[in-house]
């Protein structure tokens, strides 16, 4: 699958300039469609290290209504998320009703990054497929709009932008160990991924791979993307009335 993606594809500076702004406008238009609605809408970003992930997730953010928008980031979990199963923290940071929620990586490290580090064996890692299927169709069954972007850049791309950041002490430090790994052992990542995006794709909860050796196309990409995913969620009654209401807001 991400052996045919043409990871040459990028847009002139003065293009994304004038395209990520109109998005942005639009997805702020949105927002306050999916709350009227009263949609849960959850957004999922997995990639490489050093794929630009976090500078795309603040350029979404930006124009956004904090009220309705809420950014996690998922770290490894802690003594007391340990004692409780596995995805029972991620339970706990679902969108509620109208509000779009960003995960920052996701449960899916347990099928990446954990099946590289050897932490879980093959009873264990089909397990956390299964429950991660289950997981994201009864988000879908209660009217939950589920994207999910892995953001995809070649070995070279990575080592590059690695070496680039350790060169400056000032952003040495975003660096891990577990950045180091998965840059060594990029082959075995690579198939991991290849099994987790045909394993876990499905109509309500599908895959967006988004070629991100060239950062304006992945970011204009990734926000056409939602936006598109939002729009044809959401009634024609739901969108009509939402921009009603910003017109009046603008006029008042």
């Amino acid at each position: 699958m991400l052996e045919y993606l043409n990871l040459d594809q990028s847009l002139p500076r003065e293009e994304y300039q004038t395209r990520i702004r109109d998005l942005q406008q639009r997805l702020y238009e949105l927002e306050h469609a999916v709350f009227d609605s009263k949609t849960p809408v959850m957004i999922v970003f997995e990639g490489w290290s050093a794929c630009g992930k976090g500078r795309l997730i603040q350029i979404l953010a930006e124009r956004m209504d904090p009220r309705g928008f809420r950014v996690v980031p998922i770290t490894p979990p802690r003594t007391v998320e340990a004692r409780y199963p596995w995805m029972w923290r991620f339970w706990l940071k679902i969108p509620a009703r109208g509000q779009i929620v960003v995960f920052d990586t996701s449960w899916y490290r347990r099928v990446l990054l954990d099946r590289i580090s050897k932490t879980i064996g093959k009873d264990d890692l089909r397990r956390a497929y299964q429950e991660i299927t289950e997981f994201e169709e009864q988000l879908a069954a209660d009217g939950t709009v589920i994207l999910k972007f892995w953001l995809h850049i070649s070995e070279e791309e990575q080592k590059k932008r690695l070496k680039k950041l350790l060169s400056d002490e000032l952003t040495a430090w975003q660096v891990s160990e577990s950045d180091r790994l998965q840059h060594k052992k990029y082959p075995k990542y690579y198939q991991a991924v290849e099994d987790m995006l045909a394993r876990t794709d499905s109509p309500h909860a599908p895959w967006t791979i988004v070629e991100a050796n060239d950062r304006y196309h992945a970011r204009v990409k990734v926000l056409e993307t939602i936006v598109h995913a939002i729009e044809s969620s959401l009634s024609p009654e739901a969108l009509q009335r939402s921009e009603q209401e910003m017109k009046g807001a603008v006029n008042a």
